[in-house]
C-alpha cells in the first residue's frame, strides 16, 4: 500500500459472510472489486459452506482474505470478519446483496462533510424473483426520529452500512445469540450513543425471493426484537424519553405476538406474552411516575 493510502481516513475492510452462494458471491465480490474507491481489503467468511463454493471462488479470487469456518451463523461469520479487518471502517456486505460501483465513494465524500459520525447508511433498490420492486412506504430511512422507528423494524440495510471499527467493537459486536434481528439490535446499540448520518442515494441493491433468506426461516420475528429490547433497557445510554418509548414498544410487540401464536393455537405461549406484557405495563407506570431525570 502507498503512502497516500495509509494516511486516508476511511481505510475500509469490507466484509461479506457466505453460506452455500456460489454465484451471489461472486455478483458481490465483483461489485466491491468495481468500486471506484477502492477498499483496503476483502475479507470473505464462508460459514460453513457445502456446495464448493468458497473453494471455487477463493482460487478465482486469491488475492482476498478467505476465513473457513464451521457453521456458526451470519453474526459469528461477520464478527469473524471484523476481528481480522485491518481497515479502521468496517463495509458490511451480505452474499445475496450488490454494491453500485460509486457506493464507497459516495459514502467517503458524505463522511468528509460530516465529521464525527460512527455509522453512515444508504437507500437501496430492491429487487425481488429478478423483478424491480419498490420498497414499503413505512421504510422512512431519513434520520428524523431514527430511533422511534428503528424500534419498530430494521430501517438500516447491512449492506448499506460502513462503520468505525472502534466503535463496533466497543460496543460488543452483533449479538450471536440471536438468530435473526442481529442487525436491527445492533444499529439500535449504536444510535442510543453515537451520531449516525444517512446518505439518500440507492447505493445498494437487495435481492430477494429466494429460499435461503433467514427472513423466511423465522416465524414470529418479533420474538426475538422484544429479546433485543430487553436488553436495551440496561443500557446506561439509553436515556429516559428514549426509554419509555422502549418499554411501550415492547408491550405493542408483545400484544402482537399474543394474538399471532394465538391464531395459530399456540396457546401457551399467548399467555406467556400476555403475561410478560403486563409486566412491562407496570414497569411503563412506575418508570412515568419517576421524576424527570436533570438535564
Amino acid at each position: 500500500m502507498d503512502s497516500m493510502a495509509k494516511s486516508c481516513p476511511f481505510r475500509f475492510s469490507v466484509v461479506i459472510p457466505t453460506f452455500n452462494r456460489l454465484e451471489s458471491t461472486d455478483k458481490a465480490i465483483l461489485s466491491v472489486l468495481d468500486q471506484t474507491f477502492p477498499a483496503e481489503e476483502v475479507i470473505v467468511i464462508d460459514d460453513g459452506s457445502t456446495d464448493n463454493s468458497s473453494k471455487i471462488l477463493s482460487q478465482r479470487y486469491p488475492n482476498l482474505k478467505w476465513i473457513f469456518q464451521e457453521n456458526h451463523g451470519v453474526s459469528h461469520a461477520r464478527n469473524k470478519g471484523v476481528e481480522n479487518a485491518s481497515g479502521n471502517w468496517i463495509a458490511f456486505l451480505d452474499s445475496d446483496d450488490t454494491w453500485v460501483p460509486n457506493k464507497l465513494k459516495e459514502q467517503v465524500d458524505f463522511l468528509r462533510t460530516r465529521s464525527g459520525l460512527a455509522l453512515c447508511h444508504t437507500d437501496e433498490n430492491w429487487v425481488r424473483n429478478q423483478n424491480p420492486v419498490k420498497p414499503p412506504t413505512y421504510l422512512d430511512k431519513s434520520d428524523v426520529d431514527i430511533f422511534c422507528k428503528s424500534l419498530i423494524r430494521c430501517i438500516i440495510c447491512p449492506s448499506s452500512v460502513v462503520m468505525q471499527k472502534s466503535v463496533f467493537i466497543e460496543l460488543g459486536k452483533f449479538r450471536e445469540d440471536l438468530p435473526v434481528c442481529e442487525d436491527y439490535d445492533l444499529w439500535l446499540r449504536t444510535i442510543i450513543g453515537h451520531n449516525i448520518g444517512y446518505l439518500s442515494e440507492k447505493l445498494v441493491t437487495k435481492y430477494g425471493g429466494h429460499q435461503d433468506q433467514l427472513s423466511n426461516r423465522y416465524w414470529g420475528m418479533d420474538r426475538f426484537r422484544v429479546q433485543s429490547l430487553e436488553a436495551l433497557l440496561k443500557n446506561p445510554a439509553l436515556q429516559y424519553d428514549k426509554r419509555i418509548k422502549t418499554i411501550e414498544t415492547i408491550i405493542e410487540k408483545l400484544s402482537l405476538l399474543a394474538q399471532g401464536f394465538a391464531k395459530h393455537n399456540k396457546t401457551d405461549e399467548s399467555n406467556g406474552f400476555l403475561g410478560k406484557k403486563d409486566v412491562y405495563k407496570k414497569l411503563l407506570e412506575d418508570t412515568i411516575a419517576q421524576p424527570l431525570p436533570l438535564a
